[in-house]
């Protein structure tokens, strides 16, 4: 499921938005990890802040990569529903880099949020100036973090920063709490909508 399994690492071998998202997450937190890949994050979680939690992921390779590391696992699409955790509770849920590969976004962000106190969410900017820029010139953009030719692209949802806020809070009334902009790994501050190409988003229930 993960879309950008992939990428440049940290000093904890984490991709950034992991890492972001890794030092969000508190320690014993009891984590479920949507579209884990290969386990990378619940690993890094497990062995440094005693977390607990586990992994779901369709994609074989990953699935084993996951039991190598030692990361529970279970295999399934997420979209396919998430009944075998109604009887669970979550502190984080995490969906990195997965989100636009979605086809029912709004019922994968929903879930979210029913399972867990705390979402944390994890995607490309398609506000990202470049990304404008090549669509005046008439091409569609590719990048690291959109690696596909339109053609055979996975990505179906696409979004600015303004765009998932407005999905989140406006539609869904949920409450975002947190949000880390970067460009190549490193953080944006100024003008994210136009500079950063990855966004992370934590959000929670109203009132919870």
């Amino acid at each position: 499921m993960n879309a950008l399994a992939r990428g440049p690492a940290t000093a904890h071998g984490l991709r950034p938005d992991l890492a972001v998202i890794a030092h969000w997450i508190e320690p014993r937190s009891r984590v479920l990890d949507l579209g884990c890949g290969d386990g990378a994050l619940l690993d890094h979680l497990q062995r440094v802040k005693d977390c607990t939690g586990y992994g779901v992921e369709i994609d074989d390779a990953a699935v084993l990569a996951c039991a190598r590391r030692g990361v529970d696992v279970i295999q399934q699409d997420i979209e396919a529903g998430l009944d075998v955790f109604s009887a669970s509770r979550f502190d984080v849920v995490v969906l990195s880099m997965a989100i636009q590969v979605t086809h029912q976004t709004e019922r994968v962000l929903r879930e979210m949020s029913r399972l867990g106190a705390e979402g944390i969410v994890s995607f490309p900017n398609f506000g990202h100036w470049a990304h404008a820029w090549s669509i005046l010139k008439g091409r569609m953009p590719v990048s690291h973090e959109m690696p596909y030719a339109w053609y055979d692209t996975p990505n179906l949802h696409l979004s600015t920063l303004k765009d998932f806020e407005a999905l989140v809070e406006g539609r869904l009334g949920l409450a975002v709490q947190r949000r880390a902009c970067l460009a190549d790994g490193r953080p944006v501050k100024l003008m994210p909508g136009l500079r950063s190409t990855q966004a992370i988003y934590s959000f929670r229930r109203v009132g919870a």
